[in-house]
């Protein structure tokens, strides 16, 4: 009885609050105007075919060791969730080793507290991760990132009602303009990460896969480089000749 009152309780706070501040969905540095590349972290992923040099690439967490083998020393634009900065499990001790002594473009921090930057600061220099830019995204900003895009609002009460950085990537890059996304090492239904052999199961999976059923239904020029990918969820192939 009691943890029902709490969630009802939570519910209706989180539900108010953002019926009150009404919140902007997170804005890119400048609108894109090129196909944008999100890279994920599972164990496959594939060059993404035709790359143009204006393709801009996002990473997720700890992807960005990905793009390294690519050609590529850094994104323009990381997501972060904001327990791997000081966070003592294993994938965030291993974020913060693949990212140690790297640097991106804009860093995106979601859910750090606003009134708490200079421990972020701080948390980024102690494995010396640099960036030009840093944002830190809050609960509600995610949540009308969603609302906006795919049409989907959540309060985000449990973790299987919330999309995984890579899905919020998707939805930021058609947000700001994205003339198409192309997702590689993104596969809701896989284990393990592309950095580590620690083999972690992947949270969101059943919200991530309705968010890519529900762009899919809305004509979003949304494609994998990964042919399995492809086969297994029905996201498009990108094959190079989509773009130019």
């Amino acid at each position: 009885m009691a943890s029902w009152i709490a969630e009802t309780r939570k519910r209706l706070y989180r539900n108010f609050k953002y019926q009150i501040i009404r919140p902007a969905p997170p804005a890119a540095p400048a609108p894109f105007k090129a196909p944008v590349v999100v890279v994920g972290s599972a164990p496959v992923s594939n060059k993404v075919r035709g790359w143009q040099a204006d393709f801009p690439i996002i990473t997720i967490n700890g992807s960005q060791s990905v793009i390294a083998p690519w050609g590529f020393s850094a994104p323009d634009i990381t997501f972060l969730q904001f327990n791997q900065i000081e966070g003592t499990n294993t994938n965030a001790v291993e974020v913060r080793r693949v990212l140690s002594g790297q640097r991106t473009g804009a860093l995106y921090v979601f859910l750090w507290r606003k009134d708490d930057r200079p421990r972020l600061e701080k948390g980024l220099r102690a494995f010396d991760y640099q960036y030009d830019s840093l944002q830190i995204v809050d609960r509600y900003e995610r949540m009308a990132l969603l609302d906006r895009v795919a049409g989907v609002k959540s309060l985000e009460l449990d973790t299987e009602s919330k999309c995984s950085n890579g899905m919020n990537a998707v939805l930021f890059a058609f947000h700001n303009g994205a003339p198409a996304v192309i997702i590689t090492g993104i596969n809701p239904g896989s284990t393990g990460h592309a950095y580590n052999q620690a083999g972690l199961a992947r949270a969101h999976v059943q919200m991530d896969k309705a968010i890519v059923a529900k762009l899919l239904a809305q004509k979003r020029p949304l494609y994998t480089a990964d042919p399995k990918v492809s086969e297994d969820i029905g996201i498009p192939l990108w094959t190079g000749s989509e773009w130019g």
